[in-house]
């Protein structure tokens, strides 16, 4: 069977609305049963398929999930606002700004976007609208800065790279750092520019940070220590060597529970349960969808797709620059209609050999892919930030993604420094 048939199929399952999972796993068997004497059989599908999850690193994923709804019902997202808001709330786009910070450190707590759009916009967008900001606007603000959620480490599309590529996880992990910090500074840029054009209600800002400043800095530290504490006891048992990311996550879960528990008491213990529940039901679809991008992607590979390709992007293109032009376009298109997971472990044994010939650093490719991917969190159809801030705030989704456009061309604005500035992803390694 033609590789162009195997791809034409598995678009036309999507447009019919079958389940992704489903649909990876029905075209990668299909060349099997079409030529018998193709080596990827049903079984050896359905092995690669079991063996593809059968990882330790992939653990990392439900644990660090596990750890962000936690942290969501533990109430930490507001606790860190209320921190940010304290020292930036009367500047202008103040608070704006201390939503977006939040983004950034509650992907920092949890590695995914959508918990950090649900856990930071179920409570900073009511607040942010009772102060006279406009609805769609503080919708569309949070929707794109939960996208850092997943290119600030610890970072589950990270996981799955370095799953995919062999690329250290702890390496990505640390490349992530530096451009998630530039894309908040962008977005907090066009929010300044868009609170002076349209301007703030400082009576009710003053107020309202007026009542923080009452309570005193201390007793506001002290309620957002142990929320701040969280990425800092991540990562530092990653880079300093105490533990594995997988291991880190596992210490993420721990450390939420007893800070959301014991010490916050936001946690009833006779809620952990629903907690767990929540957990399984967000991480069974993804580990389906895992397990037949892994097959799907052995397919392609023993059909020689990753070559194919690599040698018709080289035969057309002999510029890097247009190259990675290119492999942008083409990553923008697949996260505008395929959610991260099966993209990475699809994509990356067919790109990452190409930007190689090229001299291109695969944790810098890494960064590159995810933030192309990010992008797709934000942009219709699929745009799943889209559809959680619209359950938020009952604004259609068409309505988010207009007031968003603004801010994902300060994304790609990121994006194209990332993909050209090399530095920017390597620095920190």
């Amino acid at each position: 069977m033609s590789p162009l048939v195997v791809f034409i199929l598995f678009f036309v399952c999507l447009l019919i609305a079958i389940p992704i999972s489903v649909s990876l796993g029905l075209v990668a068997v299909l060349p099997g049963v079409f030529d018998p004497s193709f080596t990827a059989s049903a079984s050896y599908v359905i092995r690669s398929m079991f063996g593809g999850i059968d990882s330790f690193p992939l653990l990392a994923v439900p644990m660090f999930i596990l750890s962000g709804i936690i942290m969501a019902r533990g109430g930490i997202s507001k606790r860190l606002f209320d921190l940010f808001s304290y020292f930036i709330g009367k500047r202008t786009a103040g608070l704006p700004c201390a939503a977006v910070i939040t983004c950034l450190f509650y992907g920092a707590i949890s590695g995914s976007g959508i918990a950090t759009v649900a856990a930071v916009g179920s409570m900073t967008i009511p607040l942010l609208v009772e102060l006279g900001y406009d609805k769609k606007f503080c919708t569309a603000l949070v929707a794109v800065a939960g996208s850092l959620g997943v290119i600030i480490p610890p970072s589950i599309p990270f996981i799955m790279y370095g799953m995919a590529s062999g690329a250290s996880v702890s390496d990505i992990f640390l490349a992530g750092i530096v451009p998630g910090v530039l894309i908040g500074l962008l977005l907090m840029v066009y929010a300044v520019f868009y609170c002076k054009k349209h301007g703030e209600d400082k009576e009710k800002i003053n107020a309202k940070i007026d009542d923080l400043h009452a309570q005193g800095l201390w007793k506001v530290f002290k309620s957002s220590f142990f929320a701040v504490l969280s990425p800092v006891i991540i990562l530092g048992c990653i880079y300093s060597g105490v533990a594995s990311p997988t291991e880190a996550a596992v210490i993420s879960v721990f450390y939420s529970l007893i800070v959301s528990i014991f010490i916050y008491k936001s946690l009833p213990i006779k809620k952990v349960y629903d907690v767990f529940v929540e957990a399984v039901r967000t991480y069974a679809p993804i580990l389906f969808i895992l397990a037949a991008s892994i097959a799907f992607s052995r397919v392609l590979t023993l059909m020689q797709v990753p070559q194919l390709i690599s040698g018709w992007i080289l035969a057309h293109f002999t510029s890097k620059v247009v190259v990675l032009i290119v492999i942008n376009l083409v990553l923008l298109l697949v996260g505008m209609v395929m959610d991260t997971t099966p993209a990475i472990l699809i994509l990356t044994p067919i790109l990452l050999p190409i930007v190689e010939g090229f001299g291109m650093d695969p944790i810098h490719f890494g960064v590159m892919m995810v933030v192309n991917l990010a992008i797709g969190f934000v942009t219709p159809p699929i745009g799943v930030n889209l559809f959680v801030a619209s359950s938020l705030t009952d604004i259609p989704v068409v309505d988010i993604a207009k007031r968003a456009m603004p801010l994902i061309g300060f994304f790609l604005i990121a994006l194209l420094l990332i993909t050209f500035i090399p530095q920017i992803s390597l620095c920190l390694l």
